[in-house]
């Protein structure tokens, strides 16, 4: 068994990784730093969950801090998760995105090269391929002309990570997450704000016409990608996202169903940030690192809305930016 350093723990899909290695028998180190970039509570929920794991420790830690980082042991592997996301924030404040994002990927790939940790999982995103990538999208598509600074930032710790491995052969597998969605993820996002909102009989804010569409991933299949990346690589860039393609109007009609309640649709103009679409091709997925997503958009949407109902006592008072 192993000994992992997961950053972001707490976050949607860093703590999802946490149960599953811990659930595997390996040994891991959380660190977060229980920042307030959405409802703190959120966080608070899933760390929870994972202090009461055996095998799982905590430390409330920024990456962006640099004598912190050097302070922490050697690890197996280092995996990544920490991050500022999402591309409308990051076009109001692209500063601490560029210094979580950049400085903090530096901080730990010096750690690596510094403790000799032969591994790196780097958390990517499918914003990096911008507004004109092909459908579906690979990893040979082109990404140096990010849409907004979140992208950028991502970029850069990309280029970063690959100067680490090319320079002390750190293997490096970066992998780049496409849309994902399930219980307890981030409440700025599109299937917690649509399941609040029209749960709780709020205004659903529709940017756009509704006929983007997105490749929805559940979480647990992205975490299994995000293990299965811990394999051997050299330096490898791989797309993770889901095989079901959805326009936002068919979304928000598939929640309606589920909850009970018709969505009171506000409408506002597009968003030049967002993207119209995203689907990722996910072939280098599972020829190297035999993964495919699982989980269907109707047993995932389905898993989302019970979980909101069953927790919405607190969950109804949860900020969605």
């Amino acid at each position: 068994m192993a000994n992992y350093l997961v950053t972001g723990a707490a976050g949607f899909i860093g703590s999802r990784v946490t149960e599953m290695l811990v659930e595997q028998g390996h040994t891991v180190t959380g660190v977060d730093n229980m920042n307030d970039a959405y409802d703190v509570r959120m966080k608070e929920h899933r760390l929870r969950k994972l202090v009461a794991l055996p095998g799982f420790t905590f430390q409330k830690l920024d990456i962006c801090d640099r004598a912190a980082i050097e302070k922490l042991p050697s690890y197996d592997a280092v995996i990544n998760l920490a991050a500022r996301a999402g591309v409308r924030a990051s076009v109001e404040n692209p500063w601490i995105f560029m210094e979580t994002n950049v400085n903090g990927t530096l901080n730990l790939l010096d750690h690596c090269r510094r403790d000799g940790i032969r591994k790196f999982i780097l958390a990517s995103t499918s914003s990096i391929y911008g507004g004109k990538a092909p459908l579906p999208t690979s990893e040979t598509a082109d990404s140096d002309h990010p849409m907004q600074p979140y992208a950028a930032s991502k970029k850069a710790a990309e280029a970063l990570s690959h100067a680490y491995h090319s320079l002390y052969g750190i293997d490096v597998s970066v992998v780049r997450y496409f849309t994902v969605y399930g219980p307890a993820g981030r409440p700025e996002m599109s299937m917690f704000r649509f399941t609040k909102w029209i749960s709780e009989g709020q205004p659903v804010h529709l940017y756009g016409t509704g006929e983007q569409t997105r490749g929805f991933t559940y979480v647990d299949d992205i975490a299994r990608g995000t293990i299965a990346a811990l394999k051997p690589l050299g330096y490898e860039i791989i797309n993770l996202g889901g095989h079901e393609v959805i326009t936002i109007n068919a979304l928000i009609a598939m929640l309606e169903e589920r909850i009970g309640k018709k969505a009171l649709i506000e409408r506002h103009p597009p968003n030049p940030a967002d993207m119209n679409a995203n689907q990722a091709d996910v072939t280098k997925a599972r020829q190297m690192i035999a993964w495919q997503p699982s989980v269907g958009l109707d047993k995932g949407v389905t898993n989302l809305v019970e979980w909101y109902k069953a927790e919405r006592k607190w969950l109804k008072g949860i900020s969605t930016g």
